[in-house]
């Protein structure tokens, strides 16, 4: 599994030589090392059609799959977590944290492509995070939006490679 997620990474193979040393010399894991991209979940099960929520209880029936997919250091938080701003009523699909990183992690489940509008959500999501739910000695929180597939394009437009908030196609990936 390991074999195949890098040899169909897109990341440049001097980048992983460095973050991997990083990770060697400094004990310190970049969030590009976090990273997967893609993402395979196959294991929940789920055929052609289904909705949000269908795939949020798959993942939440196969929780220790899922948290083993994303990596170690996981611990789950919460699932639609809710919160009210402005009088209006917001649920982010799920939360962890991860141990090592020391900062919580939300997951943003889609279906179809990636909007961008999507990016702004999630923003609004890390910032209420930020404010309320980081404790002191963390770092800012991040975002996965786990969509069923991305525009290369429009992601980069989005310069959304470099920020908090990483975009995973759990199909297919267009130019």
């Amino acid at each position: 599994m390991l074999y195949e997620r890098t040899a169909i990474s897109k990341k440049p193979e001097v980048t992983i030589k460095n973050d991997v040393m990083q990770l060697i010399e400094q004990d310190k894991m970049s969030l590009d090392l976090f990273y997967r991209d893609p993402y395979v979940l196959n294991f929940i099960g789920l055929k052609d059609t289904y909705s949000e929520k269908d795939l949020e209880n798959a993942i939440l029936s196969e929780l220790e799959k899922f948290i083993l997919e994303m990596g170690s250091e996981f611990a789950f938080m919460a699932r639609q977590k809710h919160f009210i701003l402005d009088g209006k009523d917001y649920f982010m699909d799920l939360l962890f944290y991860h141990r090592t990183l020391r900062r919580l992690v939300l997951v943003e489940l889609k279906l179809g492509e990636f909007k961008p509008e999507h990016k702004g959500q999630v923003e609004l999501y890390l910032c209420w995070l930020k404010m309320y739910e980081k404790n002191v000695d963390e770092d800012d929180p991040v975002a996965h939006i786990l969509c069923t597939e991305k525009s290369q394009m429009t992601v980069g437009l989005m310069e959304l490679e470099q920020g908090s908030i990483k975009i995973f196609a759990r199909g297919k990936t267009s130019s």
